[in-house]
């Protein structure tokens, strides 16, 4: 079915506002295209330092005529979803010498882990670590010796910074190459509970250990769908894996494969063939829709209401926050995966996955079909799943109808008709919501305002029995400026606690949430935050708020904030300890929430 008029209007508005910086920059690519990768024009002393290490591939890269594939690897083996990737480069090399090609470890960037940084101070550098990972890998990509590029990263800072990298590299090809989701452990649903029973003081650490070691088990990503396995969706639906790559578990023979079709079809697409794909080219207006469509569809993380308008600016396009709200409000939420629903991403997978969502979505004329992807032109070739015959891989037809109904359904029998991200605006500022995890009920609140600095003092309050009736939590100073703007995922429990207990409560915070919150309404992201003059600074306890997902509205009821003075707090505690102090440049330079919360534009 052909794209809807309402989705046509949202990418033309985003074309016609990017005009002025998209055309310079395909100029720009254009313009490397044609220079070309510098190893042929490099001295001989140039070319030494280059291939002097790589043994048997040496002859055929001085040659300078066979593609050569530069690899960024976010491999540690901290994280269990890229703890796989430590062998990759050797079979990446292997496979590539088979297409013809050689390939080389370009380099390294680094990848930290949100769950173990969640509640402490080095979380205050989780997203300026999207940043430093773009200038790690532009650091890589700076040699030009590279025909095409593999990415290899999974997690929630880390697969945005690449593709800001692999943007602002956009004349080179690029695929990006997935590891897949760890086998399904302890049902989240389980976890959460246990998370809220310590919380409240029912059980002790031993059992919450136990909980917490059962769902995260082994290599993989964690299975629930945060930004880590957004991110995954989002690569599929912006065309920049493989079809079907996402969700197939690591040390697999499909994953194995998959990985050797990614170097081959790297090895392809480069200038030296006659199916050349800059990734410049690739991610386009229309790319960036499909992958706020998917987004809403399957209501993913609100990180990615930061991370995609950097992702966008990289490559010459803007994205503001009406964008997202315009296509939640014709998006149909169509999958319900933790924290929207029990289900796994594994389950997910089973059910149909991104084949079925994508096959649905272009029936309902909800994607842009006309996209030119790594795999070849039009998004239908995501409708297909990969499949191992006799050791062989291909790709065959994806199902058709829903696997279980009550994990992923059709576009015409959704859980909600509209996507799972509200903009919100008022007098505290403009805010977004992940309402697809939120019960109805629970979607308007007015109620008095509690005022708090910081998450710990939320717990403490908590833990004194002070929340005693329908409250809304401000946690102010969390956004960019102020303290690098963490993640306050480890309120969930506790706030949990309270809804359970009959109290309503919701959450007001310049901060973030994970891409795991779930049913506590969340206004998240206020800009400007506190630190900046903005509307939060002047809240005092006792205003009451109204939180209003339904009308899209955030206001302080019956108060003149612009009378108030400002609260001015002692923030250098947030200056020093666990690295912070190398971040203050960061923090004096990085851009408003609205606009992605960069420091590189």
């Amino acid at each position: 079915m052909p794209t809807t008029p309402r989705l046509m209007e949202i990418t033309d508005r985003i074309r016609a506002r990017s005009a002025r910086l998209r055309a310079p920059y395909l100029e720009r690519i254009a313009r490397a295209r044609d220079e070309g990768p510098a190893r042929a024009h490099l001295s001989c002393g140039n070319q030494a330092h280059a291939l002097a290490a790589t043994g048997v591939d040496k002859p055929r890269l001085a040659a300078a005529r066979a593609p050569n594939i530069g690899i960024v690897t976010a491999y540690n083996d901290m994280l269990s979803a890229h703890q796989p990737y430590e062998d990759y480069p050797r079979a990446i090399r292997a496979a590539a010498r088979k297409a013809g090609a050689t390939a080389q470890v370009a380099g390294g960037v680094p990848a930290m882990c949100d769950g173990v940084t969640q509640g402490r101070a080095g979380m205050e550098l989780s997203l300026f670590s999207r940043d430093v990972i773009a200038l790690a890998a532009g650091v890589a990509m700076s040699h030009n010796c590279y025909d095409a590029a593999l990415y290899l990263g999974i997690c929630d800072k880390i697969v945005p910074g690449l593709v800001i990298a692999a943007a602002t590299f956009g004349h080179v090809p690029a695929v990006f190459v997935p590891g897949g989701p760890m086998t399904s452990g302890l049902p989240n649903d389980e976890k959460a509970k246990v998370r809220q029973q310590f919380a409240a003081g029912e059980v002790g650490r031993d059992k919450l250990m136990e909980a917490e070691m059962a769902s995260y088990h082994g290599p993989g990503t964690c299975t629930f769908y945060g930004t880590a396995n957004t991110n995954q969706m989002l690569m599929e639906l912006m065309g920049l894996h493989l079809p079907g790559a996402s969700f197939v578990n690591p040390g697999t023979p499909l994953r194995e494969a998959l990985t050797e079709a990614a170097v081959t079809r790297a090895a392809r697409i480069t200038a030296l063939g006659n199916d050349y794909r800059p990734v410049g080219e690739i991610l386009d207006e229309r790319a960036f829709v499909n992958g706020m469509v998917g987004l809403m569809a399957t209501g993913g993380s609100t990180n990615h209401l930061l991370h995609l308008p950097a992702m966008a600016r990289a490559a010459g396009i803007l994205l503001e926050p009406q964008d997202f709200d315009a296509v939640s409000g014709l998006v149909p939420l169509m999958a319900k995966v933790y924290p929207n629903g029990l289900a796994d991403v594994n389950h997910f997978h089973a059910a149909g996955g991104i084949a079925f969502l994508v096959g649905e979505l272009l029936d309902a004329g909800l994607l842009h079909e006309d996209v030119r992807t790594v795999a070849g032109d039009g998004l239908a070739r995501y409708t297909e799943e990969p499949v191992l015959t006799d050791g062989q891989l291909s790709w065959r037809e994806g199902p058709k109808r829903s696997l279980n109904d009550r994990i992923l359904r059709p576009a015409s029998d959704p859980f909600l008709p509209t996507g799972g991200l509200r903009e919100l605006g008022g007098n505290l500022g403009r805010a977004v919501i992940k309402v697809s995890a939120v019960a109805e009920e629970h979607r308007v609140i007015e109620a008095p305002a509690r005022i708090f600095h910081d998450q710990d003092a939320v717990k403490a309050a908590f833990q004194r029995g002070e929340f005693t009736r329908d409250t809304v939590v401000v946690v102010r100073f969390q956004g960019p400026q102020a303290n690098g703007m963490p993640e306050l995922h480890s309120l969930t429990p506790v706030l949990s606690v309270l809804l359970d207990r009959g109290i309503r409560v919701a959450l007001v915070t310049d901060g973030r949430m994970s891409g795991a919150s779930g049913k506590v309404p969340a206004a998240i992201h206020v800009s400007p935050e506190a630190a900046c003059d903005g509307a939060l600074a002047r809240l005092r306890d006792g205003d009451v708020i109204r939180l209003d997902a339904v009308a899209g509205t955030l206001d302080a009821l019956g108060v003149d904030l612009s009378t108030r003075a400002p609260v001015e707090p002692d923030l250098t505690q947030n200056r020093f300890g666990t690295g912070r102090e190398l971040f203050e440049t960061f923090r004096r330079a990085v851009g408003p929430a609205t606009d992605g919360a960069s420091v590189l534009y």
